[in-house]
């Protein structure tokens, strides 16, 4: 995930001993402090520079601090705003918040209130450039089904890319909830059959019994109850793609059918005569097939018929990096079919999303997004509004898996971002960690191509 720029805080007050002593304070927190005097100046520095937060005094000669909240709202609206207000003067607190302000502290005010609220302050305006960064990197993706930017998952996509302007048979590997239709139905839109029907089937959840039918369709009087003519999956993809998910669960008798589909290019619907499959087969399954041939439940030459371009989808937990980027393009979604504006989630949230090993993969990060959408009553998902098996459960943290056949570039990629976002973007303290000196930091994320 791409770190935040150092976020800036702007002190604006006439009392040129209130500055003084505020900046102290701030600069005492670690924080990055520009001042002015001058409400005019803070004006002219909002302009030309990059400014998180203002802090900026109510009462102020030649230009309030409404006035100046309007004027720097006007200019860069993504500041948050910060006013220092006398006690009890509630209809200028009101005139404020309509035209932007949400944060307040009351004078005379306690040191710990006032670090409080420009902590919450600064949190908030990290909280919607981080989410801005991701809806942007979204926009770029919203051609394509499949949402990721990870290595594992850039590497499988781009396989199958590959493979879809081919005829050839493609077989889809990986873990429940990994996206295994989603790809399929990718490998289709880019094939020449992409203006032709896609065709799902669920084998698992078709009964032996109608699964011949179902496929391969039947004429009237075929067996007893046959009324009508009905046509087969097959022959409604005709033109196109079918997709055979869960083809593990395919019984025997019709595993033969469906080898001289692949072999013959044609079917025999029950009843019927034999017809021509003008069709690709996609299919999908997260056994383990080669070992169901060993055993007997699946048969060898169909399993080498399946077997020509076999893409396995990573699991959620080896494509950690893609957990924001996902998580965000749920809650878009969900925001909209629930009628939500939710803004996005907190830190503490998304590190607990992004430290979780997701058994139920890319389909449970969803569940879980939906639910915090429907439940959450602040501005953004917080860790309150996660399942508690989320926030308890099993963690990934201080563990990286890497596939075979990665590359030392994607290694050192993965370890430098990963060591990051547990360190809160602190390139310092990621640098002692992997024992490497700072600017090492940012050469190798500027060699890799990664937006600092």
């Amino acid at each position: 995930m791409n770190s935040i720029s150092e976020p800036v805080l702007l002190i604006v007050d006439d009392d040129k001993n209130n500055v003084v002593s505020l900046e102290k304070v701030f600069s005492k927190e670690g924080m990055k402090v520009i001042t002015a005097t001058d409400p005019q100046v803070a004006l002219d520095i909002v302009r030309h520079g990059e400014v998180s937060v203002l802090l900026s005094d109510l009462m102020m000669p030649g230009m309030d601090g409404v006035e100046l909240l309007r004027a720097v709202k006007a200019v860069s609206p993504g500041i948050e705003v910060v006013l220092m207000t006398a006690y009890g003067n509630v209809e200028t607190a009101v005139e404020a918040m309509k035209a932007g302000a949400n944060h307040f502290v009351e004078k005379p005010f306690k040191r710990a209130d006032i670090i409080r609220t420009v902590r919450r302050a600064l949190e908030k305006h990290e909280l919607i450039a981080e989410n801005r960064s991701l809806r942007a990197k979204l926009s770029s993706l919203e051609k394509r089904s499949l949402v990721g930017s990870s290595p594992a998952f850039r590497r499988t996509f781009d396989m199958g890319m590959q493979a879809a302007p081919s005829h050839a048979t493609v077989l889809l590997l990986g873990e429940s909830g990994t996206g295994k239709e989603l790809m399929a139905r990718a490998i289709h839109d880019a094939s020449s059959r992409g203006s032709g029907p896609f065709v799902a089937v669920n084998c698992a959840a078709l009964p032996e019994t109608i699964m011949e039918a179902e496929l391969f369709g039947y004429e009237k009087g075929a067996f007893t109850g046959a009324v009508a003519r009905r046509e087969g999956r097959f022959r409604q993809a005709s033109g196109g793609t079918i997709f055979l998910d869960e083809v593990g669960e395919m019984s025997l008798t019709v595993q033969v059918k469906l080898l001289r589909v692949l072999q013959e290019s044609e079917f025999e619907p029950l009843g019927g005569k034999t017809e021509r499959a003008d069709v690709r087969v996609i299919a999908a399954t997260n056994r383990d097939l080669e070992d169901e041939t060993k055993r007997g439940g699946f048969r060898e030459d169909l399993f080498y018929r399946l077997n020509v371009i076999v893409i396995t989808l990573p699991p959620l937990r080896q494509r950690q990096d893609d957990i924001p980027l996902l998580a965000e393009h749920f809650l878009v979604r969900h925001n909209q079919r629930n009628g939500k504006n939710l803004a996005g989630f907190t830190k503490e949230a998304l590190a607990v999303l992004c430290g979780y090993c997701w058994p139920g993969n890319v389909r449970e990060l969803e569940n879980v997004v939906e639910r915090a959408v429907v439940l959450c009553r602040g501005d953004a998902i917080a860790v309150a509004d996660l399942p508690e098996r989320v926030v308890q459960g099993e963690r990934c943290e201080g563990q990286l898996v890497f596939p075979m056949g990665a590359t030392l570039e994607e290694v050192e990629l993965r370890m430098i971002r990963e060591t990051l976002r547990h360190t809160g973007g602190d390139k310092k303290l990621t640098a002692q960690i992997l024992g490497i000196a700072p600017r090492t930091i940012y050469r190798k994320l500027d060699l890799l191509g990664e937006d600092e």
